[in-house]
């Protein structure tokens, strides 16, 4: 049985047909206005589970972002609809699952996907913020928060992010962050960006104090961009990066003051993406990193097209409870 819960970018060349949205915006008084306070756009939902009782157990956890704006101004190349069912069935062979870009096509992304506890779409542009949350756990808690600071046509969605708490087994819970940061690395952006991760970080102090972490998403953001503060975020939430524990050997890149970025379908398990995962343990909770995998060749169609704009990025990781 499938449980909905309750209503509680990637560097695209926008093409004109982007401007008819930013039209529509205008023309209805959808703007977002970004408020001083945390703005939470959707209501807790939280509700408990009977569950197993274990003390170790896998995850086999990804992040994406889909491309799921409309067709005509998604910088994806292949048809949006068709490719976002296909990907919904293959997110089908992981535990927990974040997506970004969520906008037009939710229907197709649920309609072959089998996991029984999926966050519901908040809408199309304007409306919704193209988070979504899939899982074989079930989820105890949701709510979903607006970026106080945006820049550009990042403005015309409330981009944030979201949390949901999950529950792994009797008395094992984790909290899961689902992320998209404001994307591109000009001087407004990065500076809307840093912001971003600054309310995260203030956010995750108050309401996941001390509680294991979880966190998924595009972070439009790079240790090598002098302008980002990704590095400082890890540091200050004492987050493990799954990519630089595993693939870069504890190494954090060099920061570069000329820093150009890779596109994001040419990243490969060495290099880095502005797809992250990280996760914290706690004295109770220990996560331990397996296995990282950029998954350019799952999420591909039968021609070997990529099914989005991004490359999924996936871990493998066990947990023990003490």
């Amino acid at each position: 049985m499938i449980l909905e819960l309750p209503y509680v970018k990637n560097r695209r060349k926008w093409n004109p047909g982007a401007l008819f949205i930013v039209l529509i915006a205008s023309l209805t008084g959808l703007g977002f206005i970004r408020s001083t306070k945390i703005k939470r756009i959707s209501p807790v939902f939280q509700q408990s589970y009977g569950m197993p009782l274990a003390y170790t157990g896998e995850l086999h956890i990804l992040t994406y972002n889909i491309a799921g704006l409309p067709e005509i101004i998604s910088s994806a190349k292949t048809k949006r609809d068709s490719s976002i069912q296909h990907i919904g069935r293959k997110l089908n062979a992981f535990d927990i699952v974040n997506v970004q870009e969520d906008f037009h096509y939710n229907a197709f992304l649920y309609k072959e996907n089998a996991h029984p506890y999926r966050s519901p779409s908040t809408g199309t542009v304007p409306f919704g913020d193209g988070l979504s949350t899939l899982s074989k756990y079930p989820i105890v808690k949701f709510e979903r928060v607006a970026w106080q600071a945006c820049n550009g046509a990042d403005c015309l969605t409330p981009k944030g992010f979201t949390m949901a708490r999950i529950q792994l087994a009797e008395a094992v819970f984790v909290d899961v962050y689902n992320v998209h940061a404001t994307a591109q690395d000009d001087r407004n952006a990065t500076k809307a960006r840093q912001k971003n991760l600054k309310q995260l970080i203030k956010y995750i102090r108050k309401y996941s104090s001390g509680h294991a972490l979880l966190l998924l998403g595009d972070f439009n953001a790079h240790y090598q961009n002098s302008n980002d503060n990704i590095l400082d975020f890890q540091q200050q939430l004492r987050l493990h990066d799954s990519w630089i524990e595993l693939q870069q050997t504890g190494v954090f890149p060099d920061k570069q003051d000329d820093f150009v970025a890779l596109d994001a379908l040419a990243v490969t398990d060495m290099t880095e993406s502005i797809d992250k995962i990280f996760y914290r343990s706690t004295t109770e909770l220990r996560f331990v990193p397996v296995a990282y995998k950029i998954e350019n060749q799952l999420f591909t169609t039968p021609s070997g097209e990529p099914l989005s704009d991004h490359c999924a990025v996936s871990l493998r990781l066990t947990w023990q409870r003490f």
